[in-house]
């Protein structure tokens, strides 16, 4: 099997069986984006222990990317700590934006390796980082939740 069709298997398997979907409680923030130059939508919640992200669960609508995506995501940072997580997001968005010139790293991103073709289609690159965009907002949003109720200044 050729290594692209193994990678657009795996993308079919995250979206016909994606990982974490459905949402659940308890979660820390819930936040909902939008790509508005095809309509995909994700909601997401996430739940953070201390520096600890202990679940992401999401609800998709959108294209077998978009959603392929969202589902490696959450398997790629849930367990981790957030700094791993938003390392690991970084990773992805330097892929994503390589437009196919940039090796992905296989070790960090393990199923994510498999939207390295998508980068060389720049309409379909906003479809891939719509969860990966999401997470990094909720978590965002909680680790300043959690700051503002330790009484720590975020100024």
């Amino acid at each position: 099997m050729q290594l692209e069709s193994l990678y657009q298997e795996i993308i079919l398997d995250h979206y016909r069986s994606p990982h974490h979907a459905g949402l659940s409680d308890p979660y820390d923030v819930e936040v909902h984006h939008v790509n508005p130059s095809c309509g995909d939508e994700v909601t997401l919640r996430v739940e953070l222990d201390g520096d600890t992200v202990t679940a992401v669960t999401h609800a998709s609508v959108g294209c077998s990317i978009s959603q392929a995506s969202t589902s490696v995501m959450t398997d790629l940072v849930i367990g981790k700590p957030v700094a791993e997580g938003m390392a690991t997001y970084e990773k992805f968005l330097e892929l994503m934006q390589g437009r196919g010139n940039v090796e992905p790293d296989e070790e960090v991103l393990e199923d994510g390796v498999a939207f390295a073709g998508v980068a060389q289609f720049p309409a379909r690159v906003k479809c891939a980082l719509l969860g990966w965009s999401a997470w990094r907002d909720a978590t965002a949003q909680a680790l300043a939740k959690t700051d503002n109720k330790s009484g720590v200044s975020n100024a």
